[in-house]
């Protein structure tokens, strides 16, 4: 059996991209500890449409 933990996956989701107008979205998944941090994250991630760095959120 698989390990019961903490750890989750999580969506993270360009903030930046709703605003450009263009299309598609840029999305990365990632795990996040829960109990160390409850809170949605923030990450600088790379944006391919855009073509530069741009903080990407967690969403549900």
């Amino acid at each position: 059996m698989a390990k019961k933990g903490n750890r989750v996956q999580v969506i993270l989701e360009c903030t930046e991209h709703k605003e450009s107008g263009k299309a598609g979205t840029s999305r990365y998944i990632t795990t996040k500890n829960k109990k160390n941090s409850p809170e949605r994250i923030e990450l600088k991630k790379f944006n391919p449409v855009l073509k530069k760095m741009t903080i990407h959120k967690e969403i549900k």
